[in-house]
Order: structure tokens, then sequence, then C-alpha cells
């Protein structure tokens, strides 16, 4: 049986492995080091203890926008206007990783306790979050959905790091984004009216990801403008977004929210791991297709975990401005898409 836990033995048991783990991935040369540690941190306690250790709302959403500000600041916003040229094969990707994502769905709508619905809302390749919040208005099964979605982000947390190190060897790996020579003071104000500026500008657009985006946008400006001179978000701001992000995907997985979809729970992790490696060859086929590197295109063809993926690709030092707009075509296509998929799947099936 697990030990009761307060919460502050909770938060000092995730404190202590976050740090441990994320100095051990940093040394051993691990992208998002920070985010990958803090990630081990929720699991760790959340599979050990009953002890719901939850942190406030605005800390997740503090995390999201700050990450914005990281990838805002390395965005290009001419390299973004020349991608016109790559649409075509932004498209087919967009359009190929959607159709995996379902054709997974449909494998495990085949089990009678899976409806269409649930079964493609639980396996749809992004917008994990937009996705669970409109699950259960739209006829799915909010709870597997949830579960199931969060399953996916972390799996893609887990696999990335290693598969970016073991198969990409980034040169600007180890945990901490390289930055040039910056004045403190500007870096700072970068980011204090990117974020207050993002967040302000996010409560107006009606879109899930708005906190990540807003942010963004602000920082991709500040930044391409020169008006601060050259700025980046300081490193110790960068691990407090990883950390916000990874410790929160970690708490998640509680025994019980495993146990409420555990006679699946093989198959969902066998169908997650072929998505995993269909986009992967994918991402080889639009780097074959297109200029973009290899660690750039798998970055972009990852089948989610969009927070992780933007602060892996800055990290690495892969072309963030590519990796996001891919990513953000795919998401929005998902989000504005899915009341029409789900009424096209609600429909009896026909004999």
């Amino acid at each position: 049986m697990r030990d009761e836990r307060s919460r502050a033995q909770g938060l000092a048991l995730v404190l202590t492995v976050t740090v441990v783990s994320s100095t051990v991935f940093e040394l051993i040369g691990l992208p998002s080091a920070v985010m990958f540690g803090s990630l081990l941190g929720g699991i760790v306690h959340a599979l050990t203890s009953p002890t719901d250790l939850r942190l406030p709302a605005w800390t997740f959403r503090l995390g999201q926008a700050l990450i914005g500000v990281v990838v805002g600041s390395t965005i290009s916003l001419d390299a973004l206007a020349a991608m016109g040229d790559d649409a075509v094969a932004i498209s087919l990707v967009t359009l190929g990783t959607i159709l995996i994502s379902l054709g997974a769905g449909a494998l495990l709508a085949l089990r009678r306790d899976v409806s269409r619905v649930t079964g493609a809302f639980a396996m749809i390749a992004g917008g994990a979050s937009g996705v669970v919040a409109i699950a259960r208005d739209l006829g799915a099964d909010d709870r597997v959905v949830t579960v199931v979605q969060y399953l996916r982000v972390l799996l893609v947390l887990v696999m990335m790091p290693l598969i970016t190190t073991i198969v990409f060897h980034p040169q600007h790996g180890g945990g901490t984004l390289a930055t040039a020579d910056t004045d403190l003071p500007a870096d700072l104000l970068f980011v204090a009216l990117s974020l207050v500026l993002g967040i302000g500008l996010s409560r107006l657009i009606p879109v899930t990801t708005s906190i990540l985006l807003a942010p963004m946008a602000v920082a991709a400006v500040l930044a391409s403008t020169g008006w601060l001179g050259d700025v980046a978000v300081p490193v110790p701001l960068q691990w407090l977004a990883y950390a916000l992000i990874g410790v929160q995907v970690g708490l998640r997985f509680t025994r019980a929210s495993l146990a409420s979809i555990a006679r699946m729970l093989p198959v969902v992790v066998l169908l997650m791991i072929g998505m995993i490696v269909a986009t992967a060859l994918m991402g080889s086929l639009l780097a074959l297709l297109t200029p973009v590197d290899g660690l750039t295109a798998y970055l972009a063809t990852t089948p989610g975990g969009l927070f992780a993926v933007l602060a892996t690709a800055a990290d690495a030092g892969s072309d963030t401005t590519y990796v996001m707009a891919v990513q953000l075509v795919r998401l929005l296509v998902i989000l504005a898409f899915t009341p029409l998929l789900a009424r096209l799947l609600s429909r009896p099936a026909r004999d």
C-alpha cells in the first residue's frame, strides 16, 4: 500500500527528484533536461502516493506563456515568410499525420467499450488540452479521452529527448539554449513585456493555445525589431518554464487514472508507439522533399506535445520557426474540424 504523504512532503520529493534527475540528464546531454527531470519528479510522486498534489492553475499557464516567449525569441519572421515555398509539403505532412492518428483511433474503436468518436478523439495527434475540453460536449467519453491524450503527451516527452540525442546528436543540447551576449536588464524587460502583453492578448483570443501563441507572437516581434537590442530569455527562467510544464504533466499519471483504462492500456501504448514511428517516417520524407534538416523535420512531425516539442526544438538548436509553423498548422486544423469529425463519426455505421 502506498504511503500517504503530506503536501509538503510531496513537493519536497518532486523537487528532489527533479533536481537530481535534471542534473544527470544534463550531464549525459539530453535536450530539455529540466523538462524531462521535472516530468519524472511528478510521475514518481503520482505513482507512489495517493496524496493529490496539484499546483495552482496559474502556474501551468505561466509555464506555457514562458515557453511561448522562449520560442518567440528564436523565431525569424523573415524565415517564417519564406516558408511559403514549402506550403505543399507542410500541407501533405499535416494531412498525413491526421490520417495516421484517425487510423489509430479507428483501430482503438474496434474494442466494444470504445465508440468511434471516443477512439478518434483519444488518439488524434495535437491539441490535447483543447480536445479534452470539448470531448464530452461532442459525444466522446471524456475520461478515456483525457487519460489517453495525456498518456500520448507522456510518451512523446519520454521518447523525444532519447531519439533526439541518439539519432541526431544535436550540437546545441545540454539542457540550455545557446544565446548571444545579452544585457540582463534588457532580457528581463523583454520577458516582462512579452508576458504582460502576451497574456493580456491571449484573453481576447478564443483559442485554447492562445496562452502560448500570444506571448510567442509578442516576443517574436520584439526580438525581430531589435527595439531592446539582442535579447534572450535568461536560462533560469527557461528552466522554470520547462519545470512548470513537465511536473504538471507527470502529476496527471496517478494509479487511479491509469486504472481507469487498464484493460485497453496495452493496445493504447502499442498504437501510440506505432503513431510515433509512422510520423517519424513522415519527418524523414519531409527532410527529403524540402531543404529542412532531419532533426527539424522529426520535431515538426512529432504527434503532439506542442509545448515540449517547441522547447526541445529551441534547446537542440533546430529551426524553431519551421517546427512551430508545422505543429501549429496541424493543431489549428484539428481544433477547427473536430466538431465536424464528431458529427461524421456519430452517425450509425451502415451494415
